[in-house]
Order: C-alpha cells, then sequence, then structure tokens
C-alpha cells in the first residue's frame, strides 16, 4: 500500500512556498494543528526530514528542494484527472507576463480566452522579466511571456512573435529634430530606463548602449508609463517598446528619433517549465498564442 497521500504534497508544498505553517494552512484552508500534523506525519513516515527549521521559518532542505519539482507535477496531474472526472472543464491558468507584454498584449489574449472558455479561471501576474522567471522556477505560473532573455536549464523557451525597441524624446528636444540620429548622437544624452532585470534594458543595454561611447542613465524607473512621462517633460530620451509608445507618439506627445543604424528588433518569448505537465489550458492558450503570433506576423 503506497503510504503517500496527495493531501500530504499538497501541504508540503504550500509550506515550502510560504516558508511557515500558518499561512500555508490559510491558503488550504486548514488548520495550523492539521497542516502541522501532515507535514510532521510525512516526515516521520519516510524517517526523512524535508525542512531546516530556523526560528518560525521553514526552510527547504536539498531533499526537499527535491521533491518540490516532482509534487507540483504530480499535484498538477491530479488536478488534470479531476477536471477530466467532473467534466472535462478547464483547470485555473496562471499566466506571468513581463511589463509590455502584461499591459500592451496580454489582456487581449485574455480576453479571446475567457471568450473561447466561458467560466474557466485565468490569473495574470505581470512583474519583469528576473522576477516572472523565478515565478516560473517556483512554479507559480504554468507558462510566461516574456520581453528577456533567459537561460535556465529547467526552462523550455521559444520564441512568440517580434518586437521593436523605439528611442524616443520630448517633441522640443533638439535630436526630435534630426533626420536619423546614430551612435554620435545619442552618446552623451540623458536617459530615462528601465531598471536591470528587465527584458527592456537588457534589449537597451545589448542593442544601443555598446554602440555608445558614454551612457548617462539619470533615472532607472519600473514601470513605462513613469518613463513616458519623464520623457514628456524633458528629462531625457527613453527606449521602450513601440506597444507601449503607440498612443502617444500618434497623440504627439512624444517623438521617435530614427535611429537606421541601430538594430532594435527582439523576438518576444514564450516560456514553460520542463517539468510542468501541459493540461488542457495550458494547450489552449499555446494554441491562441500560436494564432496571435500568427497575425503578428503577417
Amino acid at each position: 500500500d503506497m503510504k503517500l497521500s496527495l493531501r500530504q504534497l499538497e501541504i508540503f508544498a504550500a509550506i515550502a512556498r510560504t516558508e511557515n505553517v500558518s499561512r500555508a494552512a490559510a491558503r488550504l484552508s486548514l488548520s495550523q494543528s492539521a497542516a502541522s500534523s501532515a507535514l510532521v506525519e510525512l516526515e516521520r513516515q519516510f524517517d526523512c526530514p524535508l525542512f531546516d527549521r530556523i526560528g518560525k521559518s521553514l526552510r527547504l532542505n536539498g531533499v526537499g528542494r527535491t521533491l518540490l519539482p516532482k509534487a507540483d507535477a504530480l499535484l498538477a496531474q491530479a488536478g488534470a484527472i479531476e477536471n477530466l472526472l467532473a467534466g472535462g472543464s478547464l483547470p485555473p491558468l496562471a499566466l506571468g507576463a513581463t511589463l509590455t507584454i502584461g499591459n500592451y498584449l496580454a489582456p487581449a489574449l485574455l480576453a479571446a480566452y475567457t471568450r473561447q472558455h466561458p467560466g474557466a479561471g485565468i490569473t495574470l501576474q505581470v512583474a519583469n522579466t528576473a522576477a516572472i522567471v523565478a515565478r516560473l522556477l517556483r512554479f507559480d505560473c504554468d507558462l510566461a511571456l516574456i520581453e528577456g532573455e533567459t537561460q535556465h536549464p529547467d526552462l523550455l523557451v521559444s520564441p512568440w512573435q517580434q518586437d521593436e525597441l523605439v528611442i524616443f524624446s520630448a517633441p522640443d528636444h533638439p535630436l526630435a529634430q534630426l533626420v536619423a540620429a546614430g551612435p554620435a548622437e545619442l552618446a552623451g544624452q540623458d536617459w530615462i530606463l528601465r531598471e536591470p532585470g528587465s527584458g527592456t534594458r537588457a534589449g537597451f543595454d545589448r542593442q544601443v548602449a555598446r554602440h555608445l561611447s558614454e551612457v548617462r542613465v539619470r533615472l532607472e524607473l519600473e514601470h513605462t508609463e513613469a518613463i513616458k512621462q519623464a520623457v514628456a517633460a524633458g528629462m531625457g530620451l527613453g527606449c521602450l517598446s513601440r506597444h507601449a509608445l503607440s498612443d502617444a507618439l500618434t497623440a504627439g506627445r512624444l517623438r521617435a528619433i530614427p535611429t537606421p543604424a541601430l538594430s532594435l528588433t527582439r523576438p518576444f518569448y514564450l516560456v514553460r517549465h520542463r517539468q510542468r505537465p501541459d493540461n488542457a489550458a495550458i494547450r489552449h492558450f499555446l494554441a491562441l498564442c500560436g494564432g496571435e503570433a500568427d497575425t503578428a506576423a503577417s
């Protein structure tokens, strides 16, 4: 007979996420004593501690870190079986997106998904590339759409669609009057940029900064709208996705600076964890993304 129960694994995974028994119990609508007893029983059954106790915190030890992705994969499969037996309704989908995609592209995808699957649960977490990659690795997201590159061996990364970075200024900035600006004109300007860890910043560093003799970063801001406001106020140049700028460029609040000497295209990526099995919700969303990618390319 199998000693292990799915409920024990669910409680273990929740405690691993929160590093605290009472918070894990609240997340699972259990009493603290029930959650604590389940963990103690799991460790006692196999005579195998899974956490290091540090004050009131529990930190995964080596065995616990190895167990967590396997437990997550098994729980995901159990959830898929439950949904199948319950009549095939889609399991909830946890989507991650970086800021440009989350603010300007993902809402249309979410709307299309909910139109096709009324009543299906879907949540969207928006953060910079580094934070979204960390959430994927913790199994807090089922899949993510990101702007930055990641080389992590546990993640499956596939190109989704092409984007274009745009260097822009206030309409009355001296460079806004030029037919084209190259590295000589851009060097020595003040810049208002995204923070390190963002895909947009990585794109700027790789595709713009390395061609300039000097880069003066006046401000680093975590939000595209704040960058647009600072640039419109004349504080310096910015570099963001064309998706984030289209309204302001059309309205004339900002001016795109042509930079034919620089290649500013970049891919957006679709990322999944290798150990997370695809369920019906993930497959439906991937199909939707394929349609979006084809539309964007045409």
